[in-house]
């Protein structure tokens, strides 16, 4: 039987997650097959300004226009997430929902297709073949539908709380626990 495919969810932490790389997390998955998955973390902005290593791109950073912590592979790796209403193009790869990747390596206008807004992320989220899964069936994620604001929205740090409070019921309640369970 074909695993539910994943890509352009999102993976919200549970309060019981224990990885330090993951607490308190919003993932938004890019890709997710039978050898693994592959995600950027959506709300762990760091102190980096886009306009440091990717000057061309700064007119178009979603605010804030910072580096994010994309997640703990390759941190010295970049992804960059854009918004487009672009079907394809030469360095802009469309995923879903107008959100897609974009080629780092060529500037703003050497692109085949017109973008909105971008959101660079050091390192990514990965899992290998049936991770994921077991992780979530352990507990530790949320696996919930995405909403546009989410992947560049303007206040990343208030998304975890954000998600799960439009969800309703246990898991809007969820999103009260505090950060740390022993200052309850």
């Amino acid at each position: 039987m074909a695993r539910e495919r994943l890509a352009g969810m999102l993976l919200v932490a549970t309060p019981v997650m224990r990885d330090p790389n993951f607490d308190h997390t919003v993932v938004l998955l890019l890709d997710h097959n039978d050898d693994g998955a592959l995600g950027v973390v959506l709300n762990r902005p760091s102190g980096a300004t886009v306009a440091g290593p990717l000057p061309a791109w700064m007119d178009r950073a979603a605010p804030p226009p910072v580096v994010f912590i994309g997640g703990p592979v390759s941190p010295g790796s970049a992804i960059c997430l854009a918004r487009s209403g672009a079907t394809g193009g030469d360095g802009w790869q469309p995923l879903f929902a107008g959100l897609g990747t974009v080629d780092l390596a060529r500037g703003p206008d050497e692109l085949g297709a017109a973008i909105e807004a971008v959101r660079v992320f050091a390192g990514y989220a990965g899992w290998g073949a049936g991770q994921l899964e077991s992780e979530i069936e352990a507990g530790a994620w949320f696996v919930l539908h995405t909403e546009p604001g989410d992947a560049l929205g303007d206040d990343p740090e208030r998304l975890w709380r954000a998600v799960l409070r439009r969800q309703g019921g246990v898991l809007a309640a969820m999103a009260t626990f505090p950060t740390e369970l022993s200052v309850n």
